[in-house]
């Protein structure tokens, strides 16, 4: 049998970094972040637990990172979702509502999420964080920032802290008050993005099925993992 290419290799790593990425999400929402394991996201995603500290540091790394991932693939969906806009005062309203949405579908992983970058580390740099960081960014300058390099850094602190209000244990702010003032601060109309009252933001429930934030299709080359042609 001939060893696997350099691509293939490269490939079969994307993916096994891909399926350690969904499973943090998916053990961390279920279970919240001090009851889960290093050993028990190895599990889920099916890979050797020594696997995991090859691609992150540790747990915060990998949790945060995965947060940062589903964050920015559900920013990524809500901005390009039909119909497809270049308004940037729609982009502004579907940004916002995507985060809060997230707020409102996984409090539990949102709310350890917050807690961890209140953490010394704070926040750790990694490709999904930084692209979380060019949407949002992007988003500021399409809605006429002139500024964005200040202008950036208050949407996320405003965001941030919707979220965190969102989610405080005992008091939590109810989201379409926050949606409100955030609205009024970018001057948007409430019809624009998706209104808590219609349909689609309606229940509160949480998708399940996350394969479309994570690259964790087939093997390429055919074969299950591991294995060589």
């Amino acid at each position: 049998m001939s060893p696997r290419s350099a691509s293939v290799n490269e490939e079969l790593r994307r993916r096994s970094r891909e399926r350690l990425l969904q499973a943090a999400v998916e053990v961390v929402s279920e279970h919240g972040y001090e009851a889960t394991t290093l050993g028990d996201i190895a599990d889920r995603a099916g890979s050797a637990r020594g696997l995991v500290s090859y691609y992150f540091p540790g747990k915060r790394q990998l949790v945060q990172s995965a947060v940062h991932r589903l964050m920015n693939r559900t920013l990524e969906e809500a901005l390009e979702r039909e119909p497809r806009t270049e308004d940037g005062r729609e982009r502004m309203a579907r940004a916002i509502d995507a985060i809060l949405g997230l707020a409102r579908d996984r409090p539990v992983l949102m709310r350890q999420h917050m807690a961890g970058l209140l953490q010394a580390e704070g926040f750790l740099p990694c490709p999904e964080q930084r692209r979380l960081a060019e949407l949002l960014r992007d988003t500021v300058v399409r809605d006429g920032s002139q500024d964005p390099d200040a202008d950036y850094p208050m949407l996320r602190a405003l965001l941030m802290g919707s979220v965190y209000a969102a989610l405080v244990p005992g008091v939590p702010m109810p989201l379409p008050v926050l949606r409100a003032e955030l609205f009024k601060r970018y001057r948007l109309d409430w019809e624009l993005g998706v209104p808590p009252d219609t349909e689609a933001a309606s229940g509160g429930t949480c998708d399940t099925d996350l394969s479309r934030f994570f690259a964790t299709g087939a093997t390429p080359e055919g074969g299950p993992e591991g294995q060589s042609k």
